[in-house]
């Protein structure tokens, strides 16, 4: 499963496995231990181009930035960025890998979307992701977690999904279907775009404070409706005409957002775009769209790796493991843990 940089790069050009490694589920993933003093540049660069997640793993406390890996992972217990500090990097690396051979189509999708996105503008970001969201909703990966899924009817509407208050300058904007930990339903995204809608037209607005009511600011996108739209193309046409994440991008100077409890899926992503996030202790982050065959699907490859870059980011949605507050701060993917 681990390969030295010669042998990786013997591998890839001998055409990536021969015969038969045509696409991302023949070989999604490719582990490179890494050393100091080996030459990685010509591997990064050669690997960049092939449809794999590149990994780099080291047991070292003095790395540099191998250049073209998609993830790299350290022993060392604080490793700077863009590496990931691991306390058991066996461990570790095989829960990455496993994640990635379950979806591969998606992970393999996932990276060569982020080594395009992070230099792209946010708004062109946000579309491509979109496009590459709408290409796995016809994958095989969603159809059969879709499949699997109970047929459970469209909650009842208990109250307005988001409640917004205007006091003199500033907005307050709070998420409110406490019973579901805040999912976003399409009800929710639209009472968000017309606050955010008043947000970036109205510059009177001097001020916007996104929260969620309830045990959780928000459990990410409403699990009931995913695979309601009548295809994708037209899924695509709403994600990129009803984008919360871009409107608060257009204002994020003055948008601040406190989160609690769960953050998951849309529930990091939306507020990534924002220029301030505050957490609390027990807020927690997590990117589990690969689960369902999917990437990030709410803007969340443009605004986390803007946040903390796009081997974090990677790292996050293909492990899909839990981000607790006080790494989410050391990289920067939140601003503040109030009360610390």
């Amino acid at each position: 499963m681990v390969m030295s940089p010669h042998d990786a790069l013997e591998f890839a050009a001998g055409g990536f496995g021969g015969e038969g490694a045509n696409s991302p589920s023949d070989l999604p993933v490719l582990v490179v231990s890494l050393r100091r003093g080996e030459a990685l540049t010509s591997l990064g660069r050669r690997c960049r181009d092939l449809p794999c997640v590149l990994v780099g793993v080291a047991d070292d406390d003095d790395l540099e930035e191998p250049e073209g890996f998609d993830v790299l992972m350290s022993s060392a217990p604080m490793p700077p960025a863009p590496w990931v500090g691991s306390d058991d990097l066996v461990a570790d690396t095989i829960d990455l890998v496993a994640g990635i051979r379950a979806s591969p189509q998606a992970a393999v999708a996932l990276v060569e979307l982020l080594r395009m996105s992070e230099s792209m503008k946010v708004r062109d970001a946000v579309v491509a992701e979109s496009f590459v969201y709408s290409m796995l909703q016809s994958g095989e990966g969603f159809r059969n977690w879709l499949a699997g899924q109970p047929s459970a009817p469209l909650g009842p509407s208990e109250g307005p999904p988001v409640i917004v208050e205007r006091i003199g300058d500033h907005l307050e904007v709070q998420l409110h279907r406490p019973h579901v930990h805040n999912a976003l339903n399409a009800a929710m995204r639209d009472a968000l775009i017309e606050a955010f809608d008043v947000a970036v037209a109205d510059e009177s607005v001097r001020s916007v404070r996104l929260s969620g009511d309830g045990p959780s600011f928000c459990s990410g996108g409403d699990l009931t409706e995913f695979g309601s739209f009548p295809d994708p193309v037209t899924a695509h046409a709403v994600r990129t005409t009803r984008s919360v994440g871009y409107l608060i991008s257009l204002c994020a100077d003055r948008v601040a957002v406190d989160v609690h409890g769960a953050c998951i899926g849309a529930g990091i992503e939306i507020p990534a775009f924002a220029r301030w996030i505050t957490a609390t202790p027990d807020s927690y982050f997590v990117l589990p769209e690969l689960s369902l065959g999917l990437i990030p699907g709410a803007g969340g490859t443009a605004s986390i790796v803007r946040r903390i870059g796009r081997h974090r980011t990677a790292y996050m949605a293909l492990r899909q493991g839990v981000i607790t507050a006080p790494t989410a701060l050391a990289w920067g993917l939140v601003n503040e843990i109030s009360g610390a």
